[in-house]
Formats: structure tokens, sequence, C-alpha cells
């Protein structure tokens, strides 16, 4: 399995590789001239016509109870964050994204000015490398997205900042941080079976949000290390730079396809390149299993049978007798059995390799809310 992964991950840079030079006379410039008057609207509008990466969406159409509103995102100086995360100290910075640091700052809420630790509110300021094409196209979407994504279970965007090569987008900072750590980290406490069925009903409730869009928004890159969590563990998706929601759901470009993280990408979807709401659904059903197993979607460090997350719970799943064999020790069996079998149930109908099979995330919700 080991050799897969490390095949996988080879695929995936040569093809970047490629499409990275392909692209180049295709983007757009970030040169100085547009630094003092950047217009996001204007941007994204001429990166969309030119290498059409860029979708909005209708922030006035929604099927869901949720409805989509387009909020101004006010831009933010450099010197202030600069101020505002003590010149990017390295204390202060919170971790690595796939195109730069993200450090923590303080900013006062109204101004978006810089403020002192204890004053104003905290923030975290997440760095792109502008020299990466792809970077500065995820930078730009993400922007596009959370400029009009509002809800509880959305992280939300306090401002950005496009002076000459510096791409920075401050959002709102969440104190316990991502879900990936308090499962897999041993300098976190465990989570209680209480706070991850918490955290799996606010994730459902984000993504069914999503996806009852007009035009459903597909997250596309769906994992552990994309859920943050907040003082009270309440749980809010995070990281939008390959989010799709284009009517077809299907994705001619091979760079943005093979980006789906190995272990949480739904088989048609690494066959096809077709995707749909229902590879979100795929993802899910990944997190719900980390959630009851605490275990990595994929681990390269267990034996060859169980490197492999979904592979090696699955066939637990169905089986009363059989599925506290693969239940997260750490949990110490504190949890309720006939809830535990509703969701291990819930995750086996996720995982089905066929999507149609798959129920939408209103389904799951509902479902969730149910226990």
């Amino acid at each position: 399995m080991s050799r897969i992964y490390d095949n996988w991950e080879r695929l995936v840079a040569a093809v970047l590789k490629k499409e990275e030079l392909r692209r180049i006379a295709l983007c757009p410039s970030f040169d100085s001239s547009i630094s003092t008057n950047f217009s996001v609207d204007s941007y994204l509008e001429d990166v969309s016509a030119v290498s059409g990466t860029c979708e909005t969406i209708d922030p006035g159409a929604s099927s869901s109870s949720s409805v989509l509103s387009y909020r101004e995102v006010k831009p933010i100086e450099y010197t202030e964050i600069k101020k505002a995360t003590k010149n990017f100290r390295h204390d202060l910075v919170l971790g690595e994204g796939g195109f730069g640091p993200v450090f923590k700052g303080w900013i006062d809420e109204d101004t978006l000015n810089a403020s002192k630790p204890g004053f104003g509110i905290a923030v975290a300021a997440k760095i792109w490398r502008s020299e990466l094409l792809r970077g500065r196209h995820e930078w730009l979407k993400e922007l596009n997205y959370l400029s009009q994504l509002s809800h509880p279970n959305i992280i939300k965007l306090m401002g950005y900042c496009k002076e000459e090569d510096n791409l920075i987008l401050v959002y709102e900072f969440m104190p316990k941080g991502s879900l990936v750590n308090h499962l897999f980290t041993r300098w976190h406490q465990s989570l209680s079976w209480t706070t991850r069925i918490k955290v799996a009903i606010d994730v459902a409730r984000g993504l069914s949000f999503l996806h009852e869009t007009e035009i459903p928004v597909i997250h596309h890159c769906f994992h552990t290390a994309h859920i943050l969590l907040d003082a009270e563990f309440n749980a809010k998706l995070s990281d939008f730079g390959l989010a799709w929601n284009h009517p077809t759901g299907l994705l001619s470009d091979m760079s943005t396809r093979l980006m789906g993280t190995y272990g949480y990408a739904a088989p048609e979807y690494i066959a096809t390149g077709h995707l749909t709401t229902k590879c979100d659904v795929y993802g899910y059903g990944v997190v719900l299993l980390e959630l009851l197993c605490g275990r990595r979607a994929f681990d390269k460090n267990r034996g060859a049978n169980e490197e492999n997350l979904v592979e090696w719970a699955k066939p637990y799943l169905g089986d009363n007798r059989k599925l506290f064999q693969v239940m997260d020790t750490k949990l110490e069996d504190q949890y309720p059995v006939k809830q535990t079998r509703k969701v291990a149930m819930l995750a086996l109908r996720c995982l089905s390799n066929m999507p149609k099979l798959r129920p939408s995330m209103t389904e799951i919700l509902v479902a969730l809310e149910q226990l």
C-alpha cells in the first residue's frame, strides 16, 4: 500500500509540474501596478475570463434555509498585518499551509488595524507564496468563496491583503486548532464521544449548507486538517482554495483533479475526475471513521493490511459483534453502544463504492441530530 501512496504522490507532482508551466502564459500578472487600486471583483472577473478557474457563486440563489449572502471583505494593509503578528514572529506561527505559514495576530475588529495582545480580537493570518501560480489561484478562489459564504460552521474571513507580491488572508482565530491534532497527537487531550458527535454534526451542517446552494459548492479537499475548532469545540470548515461549483461537476484540469487528499478521495473521482457532492460525502465518511477509530485515513507506519483506514475498518462496521474491535481505545469504552452502531452504519453508507447509494449531507445531518 505504501508503494501505491508513493506512486500517487509522484503522479500528482509530475502533473502539477507540467500544468504549472503550461498555465504560466495564461495567468494574469500580479505586478505592483495594481497593488494600490486592487479590486477583488474586477480581478476575479479578469482571472475567470482568462483561465476559467474562479467561479462566482450567485449570492441570491439558494435552495437551503441558510441563504448565501455576499459580504464585503475589507483589505488590510500589509504593514498592519506585520504589526499584528509582531513582524511575523516565529513563536506566533500556528502552522504551515500548502503555500506558506499561518501566524497568530491581533487586530481591532472595527478598524482592522493592529492591536496589542489582549486587546481587539485574535486572528490567523495565512500567507501565500506568490511565486507559485497554483498558490495564487487558490488564494483568489478562497477569497472568492469566503466572501460569499456565511454560515456558523464555515470559517469567517476577516480581511485580505494584496500588496505587490504579498498575498494574505486573515481569518477568525480558532483556539482549539484543527481536528487532526485532537485525534492523532499525544499532547492534545482526547475528545470525548459527546464532543466527537458534536463535531460530526457541525461539519455535516457546514457541508449540507454548501451542497444545498442552487449550484452546489463542493469542498473538494475535505479532511480532518481542514476542520477547525473554536474554544467551545464548535467545528468550522476551512480551506476553500480547491472548492468547486461548476454545474457539470466535471474537472477537465488534471492538476486540480488530482489534488484530492489520498485516503479521502472517492473512488469514482480518482478514476474519472467526475466531482460531485457525493465525493464530499465519501470524504465525510472517512472522517466519521477517524472519529470512531482514532486512526488516520492513511498511515504508512502501520502494517500493510492496516495502512488504509477504509479498507481495514470497513468489514467491521456492519458487524455489531466486531465493531468494537476497531473503536478508538482512547475513548476507554465510554460511548453508548446503540449510538455507536448507528454512526458506524452511517459511515458505511457514506463509503459505498456506488455514489448513488451514499446519503446526502442533509440526510446525514438529520440522522446525526436524531441520535
